[in-house]
């Protein structure tokens, strides 16, 4: 077989055997040693002309010495190209032995080799290292069988070489000429391997293959790929040029506007940015589900114009993926006692609250893992419901996130809205996770009382999922498409009314009521929070502005009334702000508010004491009633008029409390021999029930006894006694029955002056709640049945002043 003289011609690919330069004078080499020559990613076939270029200290010897004995050189590949001086473990074992038909040194001083292989060989024994390799080889004779067998791979293999010149665009005719003027079936295997385009790996592979038959199949597999791929590219540049239209030209014209723009300076790094995208997807630790999604859009963003509108939106929704802590952080430890420290600190009172907090926490410390309860917390405004969800974040150690749910009417603000509303966004449960930042973070949901429903949706039906802990662990916003895990979220609700709360949705959660505080307490509260922080918001010092206790208490009783302190904080700001203009103008270094400068700094007292405004007169009785600020006492007016046995009703009362009042009047009838009443009075007489404030509506049962023992006052001539205020539903039959707000009523009489409370006997399990200060001011009478309430209610008959008594027989 004759082959293309390469010797002349610029080499078109360069085997680097190393780097560095030098030449070392040796000994002829005896003959049964092969002088070895190192080659990186080069692999040369026997009948092949490649160059060769050297330049490690070693090689060039290897290469003059060959030179000067005129011998030939054995071509090895290195098994690992980044190694600089090979030894014999970093060499394969079979390569090719080759004569060096030129020696070029370059100006540069670089040195050249031009090689043909002749035969391969493999080493026996590696002889010496330094200065250059040799060793002991064997030849490899080709084996020359031809074979009906051997012929027809040939020809096939003939066949497919020049299939594949054809579909080759620019195919050097010489290599064309060398194809086909092949006359050998090892020659023309080992020609299309050298110059086939495949890895120097899969090349050795192939030189490592003596079987001729074996070799002409792998090289026949080879090609028959490539071909199938030349095919299909061509077929595919067929339909591409033919099926270009109007839209593909406006594609066209965009890539090319693209150009125009990266030319001019102006290109929008779309490319930056796709592979930006790319990264962050990686580096999010999304699940597996997640992550295909992501990547599926980012697809679509990558064939996407920058300029179309879905750009925009596709790359928004990314954002959001990337942005949510997919990953879980490392918990935490939950210190019991710093936690017991830290409500300490942040809120005074609230003892069974605080302890209700700290099982919490404890529970949550033994099961980290474990379906903890959803806390919510009900009461009037101003206790410090929110305030105690930050410290239950600051005892965890985790971020604080506030979701405010006052006014939500629209289920797409908890489960957000489809991707393909335009300004599409998460829901606020998902927008609080991203700004937390963290998974196990502590989510305040403020006011989930005050959610409504709409055309949109009922969103308090979307919280269901939310806070059930068998289901938020798969919670799917409709925004994301995807699940996420809120199993780790500890959520807090807040709430004012429970009445409003849909019951499946308060099921799901713990109620932990928080009521009204003390006086007493109002009065700490004060002293050790709001003075000072409202000191801090007007920029003064405690050395230059002094409150006294006295001031404080006379602020809780006659310009504020409610359960909470947010109002009795804002009266603190007024007055301190009040003094701080003197001490600003410098007429003053120092001021103390006392209860003697109070109507001048605030003005006159917003409350006055209702017990003393009363009249002690017949048919008036203090109740006890319950707001949502908390507890507050009401006085039951009634009076007798002309009339036919009538009940008259006003004061606003709801269908409840007239119902009430209209079972006390049926008693007082049944029982008005037992009371000592005249039961002809009730055939001319009518009676007026009244309960102030007039403008204010009320409703509920709670008020019975009182206008029982009201109505038996101004029947009886027997005034109530002025220190005592009572509550409790009462019954036909004379029962006085249990009622609610025990702990609020009870603080309201404490605080409007009052000495003595009749309360249920049935209601005695709420003796406990009753803040101690409350219970050492007041004297408690239980109640099992309304005779009990006359009896200790009523002052005695005055001599000769019984208008409605019955005659003596």
């Amino acid at each position: 077989m004759t082959y293309p003289d390469f010797s002349n011609f610029s080499p078109l690919r360069m085997a680097d055997t190393g780097n560095g330069s030098g030449n070392t004078p040796n000994a002829n080499v005896p003959e049964d040693q092969l002088i070895l020559l190192p080659v990186r990613n080069l692999v040369l076939f026997p009948g092949v002309v490649m160059p060769v270029a050297v330049a490690r200290p070693a090689s060039i010897a290897a290469a003059q010495q060959a030179v000067r004995e005129g011998r030939p050189v054995g071509i090895l590949m290195q098994r690992d190209a980044s190694v600089d001086e090979p030894g014999p473990t970093d060499l394969h074992r079979m390569g090719v032995i080759a004569n060096i038909l030129r020696y070029v040194t370059a100006p540069d001083g670089t040195h050249h080799l031009v090689c043909q292989g002749e035969q391969r060989f493999r080493v026996d024994a590696f002889v010496r290292e330094k200065p250059f390799l040799t060793a002991r080889v064997t030849r490899i004779e080709e084996s020359e069988e031809r074979s009906s067998e051997i012929e027809a791979r040939f020809v096939h293999l003939q066949g497919q070489a020049n299939e594949v010149m054809e579909l080759l665009p620019q195919a050097p005719a010489e290599l064309v000429a060398a194809v086909r003027g092949a006359n050998s079936p090892t020659g023309l295997a080992d020609l299309i391997a050298a110059y086939a385009d495949i890895s120097p790996d899969e090349k050795q592979e192939f030189l490592e293959t003596v079987d001729i038959a074996a070799r002409m199949t792998k090289i026949s597999r080879l090609l028959a790929h490539r071909i199938e791929v030349l095919r299909l590219s061509q077929e595919i540049g067929k339909q591409t040029k033919a099926s270009l239209d109007e839209r593909q030209r406006e594609v066209l014209l965009r890539e090319q506007m693209a150009a125009i723009q990266k030319q001019l300076g102006e290109d929008g790094g779309n490319s930056q940015e796709i592979a930006d995208l790319e990264k962050a997807i990686a580096d999010a630790g999304m699940p597996e589900d997640v992550e295909q999604m992501a990547r599926k859009e980012l697809g679509r963003l990558r064939r996407m114009q920058d300029a179309s509108a879905e750009y925009g939106m596709i790359r928004t929704y990314l954002d959001w993926l990337i942005a949510l802590p997919w990953t879980l952080p490392e918990a935490a430890p939950i210190d019991i006692a710093e936690a017991r420290k830290v409500l300490d600190e942040d809120h005074f009172g609230l003892d069974k609250i605080k302890r209700r907090i700290v099982e919490y926490l404890a529970v949550r410390k033994l099961a980290p893992n474990g379906k903890a309860p959803i806390l919510c917390f009900a009461g009037p405004p101003g206790v410090g419901k929110t305030s105690l969800g930050q410290s239950i974040a600051r005892a965890m150690g985790r971020k604080f996130v506030r979701v405010s749910l006052g006014g939500v009417h629209d289920e797409a603000e908890i489960r957000g809205h489809r991707r393909t509303y335009v300004g599409a966004l998460p829901g606020n449960i998902i927008q609080g996770i991203r700004k937390a930042g963290t998974r196990d973070c502590v989510m305040m949901l403020d006011e989930i009382d005050k959610m409504g429903s709409g055309i949109q949706g009922d969103p308090s039906a979307a919280m269901l999922e939310v806070l059930d802990p068998e289901q938020n662990g798969t919670f799917r916003d409709n925004y994301l498409g995807v699940p996420f895990d809120l199993s780790r979220v500890v959520f807090i609700a807040t709430a004012n009314m429970l009445d409003t709360i849909p019951g499946p949705l308060r099921d799901r959660m713990e109620i932990i009521q928080l009521t009204g505080y003390t006086d007493q307490e109002k009065l700490q509260i004060a002293r050790r929070y709001l003075v000072r922080r409202q000191l801090e918001a007007n920029g003064v010092t405690p050395a230059q502005v002094e409150v006294e206790d006295e001031a404080l208490k006379a602020m809780i009783r006659a310009y504020t009334r409610e359960a909470g302190v947010r109002n009795l904080e804002r009266e603190i700001g007024r007055a301190i702000r009040h003094v701080a203009v003197d001490i600003a103008e410098g007429t003053a270094a120092t001021a103390k508010i006392s209860v003697g400068t109070l109507p001048d700094l605030l003005g006159p007292p917003v409350f006055e004491d209702e017990v003393a405004l009363r009249v002690s007169v017949p048919g008036v009785a203090t109740g006890l009633a319950w707001t949502p600020v908390g507890g507050d006492i009401l006085f039951i007016e009634a009076t007798r008029i002309p009339g036919r046995g009538g009940l008259i009703l006003t004061g606003q009362l709801g269908e409840v409390m007239k119902e009430s009042a209209q079972a006390a009047w049926s008693l007082v009838k049944s029982r008005a021999v037992e009371l000592g009443i005249d039961p002809g009075v009730f055939a001319t007489s009518d009676v007026h029930v009244h309960v102030p404030a007039g403008a204010t509506p009320k409703d509920g049962p709670s008020a019975g006894v009182a206008m029982f023992t009201a109505l038996v006052s101004l029947l009886t001539g027997r005034t109530v006694r002025k220190d005592t205020a009572m509550t409790g539903e009462i019954s036909l039959r004379g029962l006085v029955l249990p009622v609610g707000g025990i702990k609020e009523k009870v603080v309201a009489a404490a605080r409007a002056g009052l000495t003595r409370v009749m309360l249920p006997a049935r209601n005695r399990r709420d003796y406990e709640d009753i803040p101690q200060d409350a219970r050492d001011r007041l004297e408690f009478v239980w109640l099992e049945r309304v005779d009990e309430a006359i009896a200790a209610a009523l002052e005695p008959a005055p001599v000769g002043d019984a208008p409605a008594l019955k005659a003596a027989s």
